[in-house]
């Protein structure tokens, strides 16, 4: 039997090739003569940089930018010819915190990353966006390549509090004949009960009461930055404009396209043939949960081994996703290390709980004759 396992980083806890490794050593003990292939995955969160050096190869470069709060903090830039690949969330993930601080936070490293990644010659810059700590609407990223306003740009949305001038003049030159993409991992527009603060503020550590006074600072920086009439304001309502705390709405306004980032990921490491090459396809993440439809990793994998008729399967640290909710993802099963080896097991030994799992999972999909 051969089994392609493509899973994305446990967060917090594995990376994707240290998941993938975890499933095939777990599987191997069951069924050591399958033929078992690992293919990380990325959807444009941690581990981006990394899944795509693996199979695009180019140089690394590493660049000090700010932090989420200002401290210096070190990003790795893939090149691969004249086209930088810049991870969002090594200059604002959330392991740079000590606490949560969305009113704080900033995407200013995230704005000097881009303009390394310019000065090292990279005529398109892609961004992947996903684990940020940041609500700021790309403020700060806006101001490290200079834009200018009436309030300071790098201090979270604290500091766009009665913004009413933002000018993009500077930015815009400083990337005069440069592609910019947005690999996003979600498709919520910036603002509104569908929108960034009220989607993914509370996993950020902002409180319910603060959501709305958030999201009124945010609708104040659309206004000073595309004016108050609906025709102005729609690059605020597109899909995925709300990834990353609005980081991919200031891209947007600096003529950005966006692109699910398993999209791309998939196709620089020939995810659908390697679907159709094998029978069974085995991914996964850290919490199997609704928030892994469209534009994530597990729905990503699944969509690409229904298109080559191929059965998909999860394996998790935790799963919440009822069955019928499962197979509309294209998902056969999901499997929980959590219901295995109990929750406490699942966070202090990740890899042995991953590889139990997937040994124990073996046993129903590759039964031995």
């Amino acid at each position: 039997m051969r089994v392609l396992v493509a899973p994305d980083a446990f967060a917090g806890t594995l990376t994707a090739p240290e998941a993938a490794r975890a499933v095939i050593d777990g599987w191997a003990r069951h069924a050591p003569d399958d033929e078992l292939t690992a293919l990380p995955m990325a959807d444009g969160g941690p581990g981006f940089v990394d899944v795509l050096h693996d199979s695009l190869g180019g140089d690394l470069e590493v660049v000090t930018v700010s932090g989420p709060l200002g401290r210096p903090t070190p990003v790795t830039l893939l090149i691969s010819d004249d086209v930088a690949y810049v991870e969002s969330a090594q200059a604002c993930g959330h392991p740079l915190l000590d606490a949560p601080d969305p009113w704080h936070a900033t995407t200013a490293g995230v704005g000097e990353a881009v303009a390394a990644a310019v000065g090292a010659a990279a005529t398109t810059v892609v961004l992947g966006l996903g684990g940020s700590a940041t609500n700021d609407g790309g403020a700060g990223l806006l101001g490290a390549l200079g834009a200018t306003a009436d309030v300071p740009l790098d201090r979270g949305p604290d500091g766009l509090r009665d913004i009413t001038r933002l000018d993009l003049s500077g930015a815009r030159e400083r990337l005069d004949g440069v592609t910019l993409v947005a690999a996003t991992d979600v498709d919520v527009p910036l603002l509104g009960m569908f929108g960034a603060t009220k989607t993914f503020g509370p996993q950020k550590g902002l409180p319910e009461d603060d959501i709305l006074v958030v999201d009124r600072i945010l609708d104040e920086l659309v206004v000073a930055a595309c004016g108050s009439a609906p025709a102005d304001r729609r690059v605020a309502e597109q899909p995925g404009a709300g990834a990353a705390g609005g980081l991919a709405f200031a891209l947007l306004l600096l003529g950005a396209s966006t692109r699910p980032g398993v999209e791309l990921v998939a196709d620089a490491v020939g995810l659908a043939a390697a679907c159709r090459d094998h029978d069974l396809v085995v991914t996964g993440e850290g919490t199997y949960d609704h928030s892994s439809r469209s534009g994530k990793v597990v729905h990503g994998v699944a969509t690409a081994a229904a298109a080559e008729a191929r059965p998909c399967i999860v394996l998790a640290g935790q799963v919440t996703v009822g069955s019928r909710e499962m197979r509309a993802m294209g998902v056969e099963s999901a499997y929980a290390a959590a219901d295995r080896v109990g929750v406490d097991r699942a966070l202090a030994d990740p890899y042995g709980s991953l590889a139990t799992l997937a040994e124990r999972v073996a046993r129903t999909w590759s039964p031995r004759r």
